[in-house]
């Protein structure tokens, strides 16, 4: 196995609700390397989810960069890693969790009734939940040495500094501001600035990996990762990221607020996104998969549906409403749950994974309805956007074509251009453009896109489920 030269490589890690991605990606954005470190999601209930924080945050990732970092010669330029947010855990001095690894959305720092009221948009529950993640943290275990989140513990876990960048700060609400700590509301919380992560700018070298001649930045955020190298840059593009989580950007040229949605900056100048996370993503679709004995992801080795998962009568298809855990974007309500409609005992296992993923297409057409904002296709990207029946389901639900990026671990190539960057290979995202493409191209079906309008229709007549 011939080697590829270290220094033209930077190492993008990205720490997923189910598992750990890093790639090595050379000066052309070309990935030479990939490892995927698979780990548990923990849900006991309906209302946590949580990570094993010792394999998740630490082993994970130090694994995928061993794996990925044997295949260069000479240590890689750079290192970056990414996650979710808000997440949060308790650390003694040497990094070591003292605490579960608390992921968006678990009970325990769900903001209190009218915490946010009158906010047009997601972004301040979010941001109030990783605020109320430090008060759940501190009050569990008051004595330790610090809180940090995802990022920063596993940036310290291959670098020794506990690091993130500033749009990763800000998901623990007033307490970054401004570009600093606010000392004041720390204070109040009983904790200081030190027992908190290292904040740099976006793509900024904090320093070195020990030993090693590799240049590190701050942990950032997956979907601003998954944005930049996502070629999702023109007016009227749906990037859609196919993770655990389903998160949706209507790309758009105008400002707007939609009750439920967020609006914020593209790395474009004069664009901005619209939309938000789901709960419609893989831990749905995985849990519909496995209810009917499929393998995540992949048609089951027994089922007769084609490669594209379409079989059968296109009108026999049920509707499933994926509210699992609840629903963020655009109901935001944590009490809803998943319920199944129109199922007949002529409909057998590849119909309730078709209607799976058509619901995750019916989320996406929702956003994309609401946003006010004529679509043009989706750019999907995230591991499944690697399942050919997920993506067919989607074009057919949407009546849009997806474009699937041609690396579907957009969030560690991102993270591998944040390298570059702190590595001083890249002045700025301008070379972003370089390292988008598209992997494959879906066009809707007529037939089964005029059926799935159909229960489309259906689908928004139910609504929240609420009224059932």
């Amino acid at each position: 196995m011939s080697l590829v030269p270290g220094e033209s490589c930077a190492v993008g890690v990205d720490v997923g609700t189910t598992a750990v991605k890093a790639v090595a990606v050379n000066a052309e954005g070309r990935v030479v390397a990939r490892a995927r470190v698979p780990h548990r999601v923990v849900t006991t209930s309906a209302d946590s989810l949580e990570h094993e924080v010792a394999q998740a945050w630490r082993r994970g990732p130090r694994r995928a960069v061993a794996e990925v970092s044997s295949r260069l010669e000479g240590d890689p330029a750079g290192v970056a890693v990414t996650s979710m947010v808000p997440s949060i855990t308790a650390v003694n001095r040497r990094g070591t969790p003292l605490l579960p690894g608390l992921l968006y959305g678990d009970v325990r720092a769900r903001p209190t009734a009218g915490a946010y009221d009158g906010v047009p948009d997601d972004l301040g529950g979010e941001r109030e939940q990783g605020r109320r993640m430090i008060e759940w943290a501190i009050g569990a275990r008051p004595d330790a040495y610090g809180y940090w989140n995802c990022q920063a513990v596993a940036t310290h876990a291959l670098t020794g500094v506990p690091a993130v960048d500033e749009a990763t700060a800000t998901s623990f609400g007033g307490l970054y501001a401004g570009g600093r700590w606010d000392a004041v509301a720390l204070d109040k919380l009983g904790v200081h600035e030190g027992q908190l992560p290292v904040v740099g700018g976006m793509g900024q070298k904090l320093g070195t990996a020990p030993g090693t001649s590799t240049a590190f930045a701050g942990g950032s955020i997956d979907a601003f990762c998954e944005q930049i190298v996502a070629g999702a840059d023109r007016p009227g593009d749906v990037l859609v990221i196919f993770g655990a989580t389903l998160i949706v950007w209507v790309v758009s040229e105008e400002w707007t607020h939609v009750p439920g949605l967020t609006t914020l900056p593209t790395m474009v100048a004069g664009q901005v996104q619209i939309g938000g996370p789901s709960n419609a993503g893989a831990l749905f679709t995985d849990w519909v998969r496995s209810l009917v004995g499929g393998s995540s992801r992949r048609s089951s080795p027994t089922s007769t549906a084609d490669a594209d998962g379409r079989t059968g009568d296109p009108d026999k298809v049920p509707v499933w409403l994926p509210y699992l855990r609840g629903e963020r974007t655009p109901f935001h309500d944590t009490g809803l749950r998943a319920s199944l409609h129109g199922l007949d005992i002529s409909q057998g296992p590849d119909a309730l994974v078709r209607a799976a993923h058509e619901a995750s297409g019916f989320v996406i057409r929702r956003i994309v309805d609401l946003s006010g904002f004529e679509a043009r296709r989706v750019v999907a990207t995230g591991g499944g956007s690697r399942s050919l029946a997920w993506m067919q389901a989607v074009a057919d639900a949407t009546g849009l074509r997806v474009d699937t990026a041609a690396v579907s671990e957009g969030a560690a190539l991102g993270a591998a251009y944040l390298a570059r960057m702190a590595a001083g290979l890249e002045s700025g995202f301008g070379g972003c453009a370089g390292w988008t493409g598209v992997g494959r191209r879906i066009e809707p079906d007529p037939v089964w896109a005029a059926a799935a309008a159909g229960r489309f229709e259906r689908f928004e007549a139910l609504g929240s489920g609420a009224q059932l």
